[in-house]
């Protein structure tokens, strides 16, 4: 650190031309973007930099410095500009290209003390990502102007350093600009530096790009740019290769070793190197095989100039048809978006984060990436080369507030095809790359054509996708997306697409089953549709994270870096909670809708990747007969040698049964039948076989023992239920509500839950609210005693209907049976529930099953979670959503107990598989809190003992359940028998 230069600065060029409005200006000053690794020995500059933030670019700079952490935004570090969320709506009221007056404009300076054995050197700065408009200064001269927000911007230091001095390296951030109507994602505004600083140096003479293509047959070419700071090229330069420890070289030991130098002119070179290797080892998601590269530029006398060092896989890309093939294989694509994301520093990312990440994914199943809605940290490609993950690459355009006018506005063109082409020539050596995106929600106009036009010509070796494009016609051929990518598209278009006979290219969804608080619906149907129907291979998932940033409850602000550790399990601590839209105060936001992923801000897996990990098992039972089972490897390229497993049986009396299994050896897509591990018990009832499968040997993704998988079959159906009716009375009241000890509130009829995400915004809660669901008046009809026998006739009248609902309560043995029939009215069709809740007394805080679990799942989400004897806290059954709501649910309990510590308390027997939740919060609790740090939890459980209850779907943004998991009018009955342990 040190003070700002001395004496009077001149007037400022940068300034002046005020880039922040000029959309035909996208860099002033900055270095082509190339492929070369710079990383190894570049000079860090990230830490403490003096920061002050300007109320606009030409505010001057004033005399009061604090401090700022680079990288990192900082909406996030305790300035007044917060973080601001939208969806669509810019949130400035500007139309393209303009930017508002009040426009915050972050100022960072540090000393940088210039190595002095880097004289005589070229000398680079490289700004990893600076949102949205850079410009550089060095001891107070103009340097460069960036803009794009997540892409490195490089600016040639060597005139304006002097090595073995200090010089003050001055970045201006301004936040809003012409860029910014392109960089309209779903996501945070953020303003400052959020990628790492860095200064490196080269020789003179130095490698300007290196293209790597490495083909599936083993055929490598290295294509090489070189140029000289200093001018002309010298003569007698040239470059080698090195892979694997073998010198690419006319003596190597590979067949073919071509090393041409062919300059295009004195200032530019150009060379390759070219060979085949001999049975080189593929990459693909599940054998991500790399070999290692070092490309050496070497002077006249041999001496080694540059060098650039890769991570080569040998992999091929390819369409043939309406498949897309890698390795000639047709792959399903089970991919989610991601972006850049952390809940305490916004954007910025250490690797050790973004491998979490990746780990996570893998571990539940997913092997693809589509890097929404811009390039990522360029770590993250370097983790899916080496884990294993097809990416789709997008490029930094989004216009969704102004996209039909921007996307053939002749202003914003060069910003369309450079976005692109940055991309593409950063990112093109990484294996894991398998698509290029032109952007996302941008309508279709001459600037996507233009920007797909130079990447065709560019790179030919990968398809491109752009949504905007295929939307129009997903059978077109002559548009700028090689793929039909839609997003949210009804199942029932995709199936109805792929059988008309006229696709005419692969239909894989860029986005689907819209992940926002309790959702995922139906994911297993689509997947059933996607793997049974040629011409749909996937999508991918919107998103991964729900963006909660930590905030501090008592001020309003970010946690920020402090408030690392005060979460867990997806919840914050007391004190904090995760702040979504309009939680910072602001007036222009789309709420809650940025919590819309498969994890937890701190990624806590919600129990919706549970639902995936089984739908993307690797290995499955296909069917039950002839005393054994049939097993099947549903990978692409592995065997199942990586895998070992557990059998485990699990009948309905209690008893679990276990066995070690062993895997038979197949290959792709091969069955072969097994014989049952051990013979089924003739009595215990239902009967459940069910296969572990964890990781045999440690992967760099999951160490031995980690269960990937739990596919299950039922052996043995139910058996009748049998109550034995006693006589002796059932206490009820004058009201007919039911009296035990172990109730707090008697059992009542229920049609109501405290409304999804989905529901919300679907208009489903409009609906039932209308109806008078959530405020349903009871009125007696009818008490009427039978012996022990007691019938009661009530009705529950909405605002539009009125609900009849009957309950008979018989004495049983060791407690009551609860026969229920609820006749729901025309109006009521499409409902939320039918079925009973109840309130229990404090102190029954374990909950034990025999059904689906142990996480939660629902009608429509209910293919990951096995059936099996389940246990858990009544505390660890909610499901903390960033926005409270039904949550906690269970499918297909057929029986379960809640006890207290010394193993006292109550039994429930269904009369079929049904939705059970026990929980601490009634549905109008849920509802009238916005955040979970509002909830007080009640002393006793909430149990709700559905006869129906409605699917998820992701109505928030796509479709809705499908009508099988709707609830409708007319009967609905159902029956349960009470017990006292």
């Amino acid at each position: 650190m040190t003070d700002a230069p001395r004496g009077p600065r001149p007037v400022d060029p940068l300034i002046a031309l005020r880039p922040w409005e000029a959309p035909e200006l996208t860099s002033w000053g900055r270095l082509p973007m190339n492929a070369v690794d710079r990383r190894s020995g570049a000079l860090s500059l990230d830490g403490d930099w003096r920061f002050q933030l300007l109320p606009a670019p030409d505010a001057p700079v004033g005399g009061s410095w604090s401090s700022a952490q680079v990288p990192g935004a900082w909406t996030v570090q305790g300035t007044d500009d917060l973080p601001q969320y939208t969806n669509v709506r810019m949130p400035f009221p500007d139309f393209p290209p303009g930017s508002p007056d009040a426009n915050p404009t972050g100022v960072y300076e540090r000393a940088v003390d210039v190595p002095g054995e880097w004289a005589g050197r070229r000398i680079v700065l490289q700004v990893g990502a600076a949102e949205s408009v850079l410009l550089v200064h060095v001891d107070g001269r103009p340097v460069g102007v960036s803009k794009d927000s997540h892409l490195a911007a490089e600016f040639d230091l060597s005139e304006v350093v002097r090595p073995g001095e200090r010089s003050v390296l001055r970045l201006t951030v301004v936040k809003w600009s012409d860029a910014s109507h392109i960089e309209d994602q779903d996501q945070w505004w953020h303003g400052g530096v959020t990628r790492s600083v860095l200064l490196y140096a080269t020789d003179p003479l130095h490698l300007a790009d290196v293209t790597v293509r490495a083909a599936h047959d083993g055929e490598l070419r290295i294509d090489c740019r070189v140029r000289d700071a200093r001018g002309a090229l010298p003569d007698g330069w040239y470059v080698s290769g090195e892979l694997e420890g073998r010198v690419l070289t006319q003596d190597s030991e590979f067949d073919r070793v071509n090393i041409e130098d062919d300059r295009v002119s004195d200032f530019l070179g150009e060379a390759r190197i070219h060979t085949v290797v001999p049975d080189a080892r593929t990459w693909n998601a599940e054998t991500p095989e790399l070999y290692d590269l070092t490309v050496r530029l070497h002077r006249q006398d041999g001496t080694v100039a540059d060098s650039s060092h890769h991570r080569v896989g040998f992999r091929d890309v390819e369409i043939a048809g309406r498949d897309l093939l890698v390795n000639g294989e047709r792959v399903f694509v089970r991919g989610v978006n991601r972006h850049d994301f952390h809940p305490l520093t916004g954007r910025t990312l250490s690797r050790e984060d973004m491998r979490a990440d990746l780990v996570l994914l893998k571990q539940f199943g997913f092997n693809a990436i589509r890097t929404s809605h811009y390039p990522n940290d360029p770590t993250l490609y370097d983790l899916a080369d080496e884990l294993g993950f097809y990416v789709v690459d997008e490029a930094d355009i989004e216009s969704h507030d102004h996209a039909h006018e921007i996307a053939d506005d002749p202003r914003y063109l060069n910003a369309f095809v450079d976005r692109v082409s940055r991309m593409v020539l950063r990112d093109k050596n990484h294996p894991s790359i398998i698509i290029w995106s032109l952007g996302n929600e941008s309508d279709y106009g001459a600037n996507h054509d233009a920007a797909a036009g130079w990447l065709r010509r560019h790179d030919p070796t990968r398809p491109v996708q752009y949504e905007g494009a295929a939307k129009l016609d997903w059978a077109a051929t002559d548009d700028a997306s090689d793929i039909a990518c839609p997003m949210y598209a009804p199942l029932e278009d995709c199936v109805a697409h792929a059988l008309s006979g006229r696709q005419t290219r692969p239909l894989i969804q860029c986005e689907y089953s819209h992940a926002m608080g309790n959702s995922n619906g139906t994911l297993a149907d689509h997947w059933a549709a996607i793997e049974s129907t040629p011409g749909l291979q996937g999508g991918f998932i919107w998103e991964f994270w729900d963006h909660g940033i930590l905030q501090r409850v008592n001020d309003g602000q970010p946690a920020g870096r402090a408030g690392a550790g005060l979460y867990d399990n997806g919840v914050a601590a007391p004190g904090h909670r995760w702040a979504y839209g309009g939680d910072f105060g602001e007036t222009i936001h789309d709420g809650a809708f940025i919590a819309d992923g498969v994890v937890f801000p701190d990624r806590t897996p919600k129990p919706s990747l549970y639902e995936h990990r089984e739908i993307a098992a690797p290995v499955r039972i296909e069917c039950y007969k002839h005393e054994g089972v049939v097993l099947g490897n549903h990978q692409h390229f592995r065997g199942l040698d990586w895998l070992t497993g557990t059998w485990e049986l699990s009948l309905a009396d209690g008893r679990t049964l276990t066995a070690p299994a062993e895997l038979p050896g197949l290959r792709p897509g091969e069955t072969a039948a097994v014989p049952l591990p051990f013979e089924v018990p003739r009595d215990g009832g239902e009967a459940w076989l069910t296969l572990r499968v964890t990781v045999a040997e440690d992967q760099p993704w999951a160490p031995a023992g980690t269960e990937l998988c739990v596919p299950q079959v039922r052996l043995r159906g139910p058996e009748a239920r049998q109550d034995t009716v006693v006589d002796r009375p059932v206490e009820v009241d004058d009201e007919g509500l039911l009296v035990h000890p172990l109730l707090a509130s008697a059992p009542a009829l229920s049609l109501w839950r405290a409304p999804t995400d989905n529901d919300e915004l679907g208009g489903m809660a409009l609906r039932w609210r209308t109806w008078g669901l959530d405020s349903l008046v009871r009125k007696v009809v009818s008490v009427r005693r039978d012996g022990g026998r007691v019938s009661v006739d009530a009705e529950y009248a909405g605002t539009v209907g009125v609900v009849r609902h009957r309950q008979v309560f018989t004495p049983v043995e060791g407690g009551v049976r609860v026969d229920e029939e609820a006749e729901l009215p025309a109006e009521f069709d499409d409902v939320a529930r039918v079925g009973s809740v109840f309130g229990t007394a404090p102190g029954l805080d374990l909950l034990d099953w025999f059904g689906q679990g142990p996480w939660e799942s629902y009608p429509d989400r209910a293919f990951g979670a096995p059936v099996g004897h389940h246990s858990a806290p009544v505390d660890e059954l909610f499901t903390p959503y960033l926005r409270p709501q039904e949550s906690g649910g269970r499918h297909g309990v057929r029986h379960f107990t809640l006890s207290a510590p010394d193993a006292t308390g109550l039994a429930v027997v269904l009369d079929e598989p049904r939705q059970v939740s026990v929980t601490r919060h009634r549905a109008e609790d849920l509802t009238a809190v916005t955040h979970h740090d509002e909830l007080v939890p009640r002393s006793g459980c909430v149990v709700h003992i559905d006869a129906a209850h409605r699917g998820l779907g992701t109505a928030s943004c796509g479709p809705d359940t499908f009508p099988e998991y709707r609830v409708p009018a007319g009967v609905h009955r159902w029956s349960w028998t009470l017990r006292v342990l």
